[in-house]
């Protein structure tokens, strides 16, 4: 089978003449659907990914996939706790996947054909990953899940605390972290048991459909989670009916108000940062630092939420 045997897409060879095709993910199956909008290269204008354009009358099953996952969840401190020990388990693997120098450089490189990062930011992302699946690896998992007990004021009676899933809950993210954001808040939401309808923003989500491909064959059950390809308004259609416990969201702080109102304040949000350099009295290496201060400001275009916002400077400079 070999070790891309999970991977659908080239990253080298997707193309206007040779685009690469993308399908949604739900009751564990890759699916089409009827109707497909393309992608465009942003390097040269071609179309060069043809993706699902999921219509109303699909939605069913992603409503249903919200629904289906009670409030206890998938598990919990008291019911399927050996789930704790199996995403531990699947983390160690996808961990020793991402360390494969080809694997690494096929999400690199996915990456880098999305947006227009350079390639150490994109790797950046992937190594990030690794080390953050690394450390989850074994019995991290289940230690996320610690509880507290707290002695009664009479006999017979205790205090108990347990960490606790929402139950079917949705996971929203932006364009400019395909890998890192999506991977990481989908895998904690599952760490707690809870069972999360993915949606990234479409540009982009490629790259987080590929590591689904990836998670499957590293042993996540099929029916832990759905992969959504659609427009916000069709998505925000499938939160309201599948009444998401809880929307994790991250974004523009417009679309952050309308989820925060249409779905009742049930959401948790991750807005931009406005981040600050200071530089002292002490001059050192002005070359250097006007290099920094420029690609922390604009690298990207400043598309991240760590870019620059301000610099105060000493005036010594």
């Amino acid at each position: 089978m070999g070790k891309f045997s999970w991977a659908t897409v080239d990253p080298e060879k997707m193309s206007g003449s040779n685009p690469a095709n993308a399908q949604n993910f739900v009751r564990g199956e890759w699916q089409d659907t009827k109707s497909t909008m393309n992608i465009i290269d942003p390097l040269n204008g071609e179309e060069f990914l043809v993706v699902p354009n999921t219509q109303l009358d699909e939605i069913g099953p992603f409503v249903e996939g919200l629904r289906s996952c009670p409030k206890y969840g998938l598990h919990n401190p008291l019911h399927n706790p050996e789930r704790y020990v199996m995403l531990g388990e699947v983390c160690h693997r996808l961990s020793v996947l991402l360390g494969d120098q080809e694997i690494e450089d096929f999400f690199t490189r996915l990456i880098q054909r999305t947006v227009g990062k350079s390639w150490a930011q994109c790797k950046g992302e992937v190594v990030t990953c690794r080390k953050w699946l690394a450390s989850f690896s074994g019995d991290n998992v289940r230690n996320l899940g610690r509880s507290f007990a707290l002695p009664g004021d009479h006999s017979g009676q205790e205090t108990r605390g347990y960490r606790w899933p929402f139950g079917g809950v949705a996971v929203i993210t932006p364009f400019n972290f395909p890998l890192e954001i999506p991977l990481i808040q989908t895998l904690s939401a599952l760490f707690m048991g809870n069972r999360p309808l993915v949606k990234v923003d479409e540009k982009v989500q490629i790259v987080f459909e590929q590591m689904v491909r990836l998670f499957l064959h590293a042993g996540l059950p099929k029916s832990d989670l759905d992969l959504l390809w659609s427009n916000g308004p069709l998505c925000m259609e499938v939160l309201k009916q599948g009444d998401s416990k809880m929307t994790l969201f991250t974004g523009s702080q417009p679309v952050a108000e309308l989820l925060t109102t249409e779905l009742r304040g049930r959401v948790k949000l991750e807005d931009a940062g406005f981040d600050w350099k200071i530089l002292g009295p002490d001059v050192l290496d002005i070359d250097y630092v006007a290099w920094q201060s420029d690609q922390d400001a604009y690298a990207y275009s400043g598309q991240k939420c760590s870019a620059q916002s301000i610099l105060f400077v000493h005036q010594n400079w």
